[in-house]
């Protein structure tokens, strides 16, 4: 402690106001995000982990830039050291004050950034990330932080991009409309396919180049154009349309013979109303479906919201998932509030080792409520939910603050959902256990029934000895030919769902009917 007294005073030539700039750091923006990154994050991880020692993580980053530095809180102090020497020292700020604690970590990086060329080089969005990528190695894999100019095309994706939900095509000499994305600006106008487009803003469109054309049509949200457009045997008209934010198609509907097919790429802001509508679309189809296939496979998740609600157009009722984290705002639980607009019709899920999240919340609402049977292989077992800001500068904090527990009770994460008809062991073992479901009997039942008993917190070796049963896999064959031969067998297709599974299997004295 002795020595230390004596060495801050030699330090004092370091100091800087906070807020000042260090050969080009910029500590204001830097202990502006840091200190709304740690407000925002103290009170959402599951673990209650404290503003000290997750800043201490975060300043880990300068090592991570220059080995030759390191940072440490030792006796009220954040000390920099250099090899063999103390380069800057300052006081640590009150345990709860998030907005101090950013400012003394930017007062750190910045005199780290006047010694260190590998600092200077990362530059101040670097250091900035450096920071966060340190601090969130001791979290869970989904919590990150995303720079500014990343965290603007996730933006987009999510809740679409500014223009009008048109794609325009060429006809021999003819523009024409491709495709109106559903709820755009050009679809609540009544455009439809195969209309000619004649002018943009006035400009007529003969001649003109299709890449250029449609990118004309792109734009601010809330600024004009006005296209003129032949319908089929109608006398042309000038509609005046605002741009604005189209959102991403995420939903595809086709009929395979008597099978509707709907495609869900992944769970964004429109997905919930595209789905409904895609499904509505294909009952009302003829001839009328005898079943319903929803690929899932290598959808990675999204809003939860918007799993929720695609749940809700085919469950009327039942618990869909259930939240818990430490922030009390983080608890929930949604249930099916909807209307089956299948009608009762078997409904078959297809999931592979890449579903996740969002997906995963979709197959185990429609699984464990008797609604679906899910088709595949073990899928991924992310089942943590993240709570999103945006920092100061246009950065993006995705943080980790509660868990996702299936209606049975089961934790997504980690486990994953596991099918009720496996593709992932082979087309034989397939065979054989589509051929055991037409005879009201299921291959995997006890699997089945231990995955649904299994509770939270569980140790990885039991996690992996269920998901053994049926490994994930991406890829596989024999999904459509499975799910074919469930929606035209009932005896298979009621033999495959959930409740009278767990029924025989608690029948039979498994271990896996004494689940708590």
């Amino acid at each position: 402690m002795a020595l230390l007294c004596l060495i801050l005073p030699l330090c004092s030539a370091y100091a800087a106001a906070p807020g000042t700039t260090a050969l080009g750091f910029n500590a204001a923006q830097a202990g502006a995000v840091w200190g709304a990154a740690l407000a925002f994050i103290a009170p959402r991880t599951l673990e209650p982990l404290g503003i000290p020692r997750m800043a201490v993580w975060g300043l880990s980053g300068i090592t991570a830039l220059d080995p030759d530095l390191t940072v440490q809180d030792q006796s009220g102090k954040l000390l920099l050291y250099g090899p063999n020497r103390v380069i800057f020292a300052t006081t640590t700020p009150a345990p709860t004050d998030a907005g101090a604690w950013g400012v003394a970590c930017a007062a750190v990086a910045a005199h780290a950034f006047t010694v260190s060329p590998a600092l200077r080089r990362a530059g101040t969005e670097g250091v900035i990330r450096s920071f966060f990528d340190e601090l969130f190695n001791h979290f869970d894999p989904y919590s990150r932080y995303e720079a500014p100019r990343e965290a603007d095309e996730d933006r987009a994706v999510r809740l679409g991009h500014a223009g009008l939900g048109l794609t325009l095509g060429r006809e021999g000499r003819a523009i024409l409309i491709a495709r109106v994305a559903p709820s755009g600006p050009a679809d609540q106008a009544g455009m439809t396919e195969g209309m000619a487009v004649l002018a943009i803003n006035g400009q007529s469109t003969a001649n003109g180049h299709l890449a250029a054309l449609q990118e004309s049509l792109h734009g601010m949200a809330g600024t004009h154009i006005t296209l003129t457009v032949r319908p089929a045997k109608s006398l042309p008209q000038t509609i005046d349309l605002t741009r604005g934010l189209v959102p991403t198609q995420s939903v595809f509907g086709a009929m395979d013979k008597t099978i509707a097919v709907i495609r869900v790429t992944g769970f964004d802001r429109d997905t919930g109303e595209q789905f409904a509508s895609t499904l509505a679309t294909l009952m009302q189809g003829t001839p009328h479906p005898t079943g319903v296939v929803i690929d899932l496979r290598g959808n990675r998740g999204g809003v939860l919201r918007q799993s929720v609600l695609s749940v809700d157009t085919l469950l009327s009722h039942g618990t869909i998932i259930r939240t818990i984290g430490r922030d009390p705002a983080s608890d929930h639980v949604f249930h099916a509030e909807g209307a089956d607009l299948a009608g009762g019709l078997p409904v078959i899920i297809l999931v592979d080792g890449a579903t996740a999240s969002a997906a995963e919340v979709f197959s185990a609402a429609l699984s464990d409520n008797d609604r679906a049977v899910v088709v595949g292989s073990a899928t991924l077992g992310k089942g943590l939910v993240q709570s999103l800001t945006t920092l100061p500068g246009g950065g993006e904090l995705y943080v980790t603050w509660s868990r996702m527990i299936a209606p049975r009770g089961w934790p997504l994460q980690g486990l994953g959902v596991f099918p009720q008809v496996c593709v992932s062991l082979g087309t034989n073992v397939l065979a054989q256990q589509i051929t055991a479901l037409k005879s009201g009997h299921d291959m995997l039942a006890k699997s089945l029934a231990e995955t649904r008993a299994a509770r939270a917190p569980m140790p990885l070796a039991e996690i992996l000895a269920i998901r053994d049963a049926c490994p994930a896999t991406v890829g596989a064959n024999g999904y459509f030919a499975a799910a074919t031969a469930l929606i035209d067998d009932p005896v298979a297709y009621h033999a495959a769902l959930i409740r009278p599974l767990l029924a025989a299997d608690a029948g039979t004295g498994s271990s896996a009917s004494h689940g708590t």
